[in-house]
């Protein structure tokens, strides 16, 4: 059985340090002339990244919270897959000596990119969720130091299931070895970064204690309209900018399916289930 990763001594001091006082310390890294990259102010202020695994509710929390007169939460923005590419010498000495590497100017264009979105919707805090994020959320975290993280957990056989049956013609080991790759590094995120963690069991079942909580970490008022999201406008669901099913569309959060005994949970995901207190009457939360 696979064993979840370690942290280094480096990965363990930053994220004790990311968990008390919201910083972390980096390497500094200089230019191809020499001179240190110099990292710009940020315009996007204490943004909120839902980090999760796959099939794990994400959209459901995306439209409920952008259903909030504060939040901004829109379709998944794959961040990961848009970059600064300088394509020769003269280009990347240029903006050596600026300063700036390939690295920080993508860090400037998502920040940009996501500041100019929130002041365009008219709200104050923006609230993304793209599930690939779990891959960078480290990343996440040095570019927007000041972030807030909503660990988004559901139960990991729920998730091969629900993955499994959106694709059937997979090998089902395959469909363990992406859901697996998910988890485990969701599962380090809850260990380098302070947040708050939430179950898509309880939001789905208690919509209203779940989004008092997740109201509470932000430090915004509760309204009730989050619970309708359907009144709010969030009626258009597209493949590739989330989940698309019927129960998306419904409106309204949705009882969650029944969870899977251990029997019916493939073997290799029994630890991580144990680690979120799936196993077990005591959930290991935040």
């Amino acid at each position: 059985m696979k064993k979840m990763s370690k942290m280094s001594a480096a990965q363990k001091i930053n994220a004790t340090l990311m968990r008390a006082t919201g910083l972390q310390i980096v390497r500094v890294r200089h230019t191809t002339t020499g001179q240190e990259v110099h990292t710009s102010e940020r315009q996007l202020r204490a943004p909120v990244f839902v980090l999760s695994s796959i099939r794990s509710g994400s959209t459901l929390l995306r439209v409920i919270l952008g259903s909030h007169s504060h939040l901004y939460a829109p379709h998944e923005l794959h961040l990961g897959n848009i970059s600064v590419k300088l394509k020769n010498w003269f280009s990347k000495n240029a903006m050596a000596e600026l300063g700036f590497d390939e690295t920080e100017l993508t860090d400037m264009l998502w920040d940009r990119m996501l500041a100019e979105a929130l002041f365009k919707s008219g709200k104050q805090t923006l609230v993304e969720k793209t599930p690939a994020h779990v891959f960078m959320h480290r990343r996440l975290a040095r570019v927007w130091p000041d972030a807030r993280f909503i660990f988004l957990l559901r139960h990991p056989g729920s998730i091969y299931q629900s993955w499994h049956a959106a694709h059937p013609e997979r090998d089902p080991a395959e469909n363990v070895a992406e859901i697996l790759k998910y988890v485990t590094k969701l599962q380090e995120a809850r260990n380098d970064l302070a947040g708050i963690d939430v179950r898509y069991e309880d939001l789905a079942s208690d919509s209203e204690h779940e989004t008092r909580r997740i109201c509470q970490y932000l430090g915004i008022p509760w309204e009730a309209s989050m619970l309708d999201y359907g009144e709010q406008g969030h009626t258009e669901f597209r493949r590739g900018l989330g989940d698309w099913s019927g129960k998306i569309r419904s409106g309204r959060p949705q009882p969650p399916r029944p969870a899977p005994g251990p029997d019916e949970v493939p073997e290799d995901l029994h630890e991580i289930c144990r680690a979120w207190g799936y196993f077990s009457q005591q959930p290991v939360t935040h």
